[in-house]
């Protein structure tokens, strides 16, 4: 059977695929510490679990409308006010089947084909296949680990075209955990109001953020800038709520509805259980996400620590989220990659199969010389992991 040139072109998820094999080694005995999935290790809070409950006993179990129920709306433009002073109407938000259907959505009204957009790197790893599939060329602009893989306001203008028509900013940054400060954005507002680029501002770690810091985006820069900003964000990581599949854009309500409209063609409407249960999240007590917020923070110090224990090895410092992202690079030498493997996967299939331990490839996230641990484990098992990590390096000569 001949499958569309569309999907022949797509990878499928590289951290989904880790985690797979890490359980299969697990579902055969084997003690694998597991620092590839970008989950939470906390429960949903009991709250949240009992809104859902409360909803299913209610009946509240039909078709809703397609771009989310009015108080669940009502709540994000109400958390939005309040979290970063941004004013947005029901018709200006969009709820969806999790984030990354949110981002999809919104990449396939706002692109086509001929139109570049940047995606700075490291980037996550599904923004290049997403946009590829709205038939838009991602253009990779590398940053400096010596500048904690931030873009500038030069890397950005070095790679604009004429055909550049967007920018995607992920601010805590997945992978490598940095954070964005209001001057290095005012620096890329500057670029983006003269080159008139459309931004898709992904800020799904936004409440996980550490030392005090101040969140910022570019819509929080001024009229200008959020009339041309798209926001990401969702329940999954702040509330611990990966698998109910909750997340939600705004922006300008043209662009917004017709986002919708192209759901109401796909999914049609997000669960109806979870989006009661984002209710409760959204409108409840925030103490549960500030006592995770100060435990990751915790595990953050711990973990930077340890590897930069480790002969060779340099890391930058998370600022937000619960990623670190360290360089390897000095032992890539002592590791003969198989044919099509680059240094960084051939590095995590060793560590894998020789220390147990799971780790993403800096490749997938267009930067080799380093690897991806998520610390959404427990301090245990931190331990645990970066001391195999040291020995199986320890052996490499």
């Amino acid at each position: 059977m001949q499958l569309a040139r569309r999907i022949q072109q797509i990878p499928p998820s590289a951290t989904l695929a880790l985690n797979a094999k890490a359980n299969e080694l697990k579902a055969q005995g084997v003690d694998v510490v597991n620092f590839g999935v970008g989950e939470p290790d906390f429960e949903t809070p009991e709250h949240i679990k009992e809104a859902a409950i409360q909803a299913i006993r209610q009946g509240f179990t039909r078709y809703t409308p397609v771009g989310g129920i009015p108080d669940l709306k009502e709540a994000v433009c109400r958390s939005f006010q309040e979290n970063l002073g941004l004013s947005y109407r029901p018709g200006e938000i969009m709820v969806s089947c999790g984030g990354k259907h949110a981002l999809y959505n919104l990449f396939m009204v706002l692109f086509q084909q001929g139109d570049e957009v940047v995606v700075p790197a490291p980037f996550w790893v599904s923004y290049p296949p997403m946009l590829m599939l709205a038939e838009a060329a991602p253009v990779i602009a590398p940053t400096r680990e010596e500048n904690g893989f931030r873009l500038t306001a030069a890397e950005l203008k070095a790679r604009l075209t004429p055909k550049t028509r967007g920018l995607i900013l992920n601010s805590p940054s997945n992978p490598t955990g940095s954070v964005y400060t209001k001057k290095e954005l005012e620096a890329l507002a500057e670029v983006v109001l003269e080159h008139n680029l459309i931004v898709i501002s992904d800020d799904i770690y936004d409440r996980i953020i550490f030392d005090g810091a101040a969140f910022c985006n570019l819509a929080m820069l001024g009229p200008e800038l959020k009339a041309r900003t798209f926001v990401l964000n969702g329940l999954s990581k702040t509330y611990a709520m990966t698998g109910w599949r909750i997340g939600y854009a705004a922006g300008p309500e043209a662009a917004i509805t017709a986002a919708v409209n192209l759901q109401s063609q796909s999914t049609s409407n997000p669960n109806s259980i979870a989006q009661k249960a984002g209710v409760a999240a959204l409108n409840g007590s925030q103490e549960t996400v500030a006592r995770m917020v100060e435990e990751f923070a915790w595990r953050r110090d711990d973990i930077h620590r340890r590897l930069l224990e480790i002969p060779g090895v340099t890391s930058t410092r998370p600022g937000g989220a619960f990623y670190i992202f360290p360089n390897f690079s000095a032992h890539f030498s002592k590791l003969t990659p198989k044919p099509g493997q680059t240094s960084s996967q051939c590095l995590a299939e060793y560590l894998l199969e020789e220390a147990q331990v799971a780790m993403v490839p800096g490749a997938e996230f267009g930067e080799d010389s380093c690897l991806r641990l998520s610390f959404a484990t427990s301090r245990e098992r931190i331990a645990t992991g970066v001391d195999r990590i040291k020995e199986a390096l320890g052996k490499l000569k």
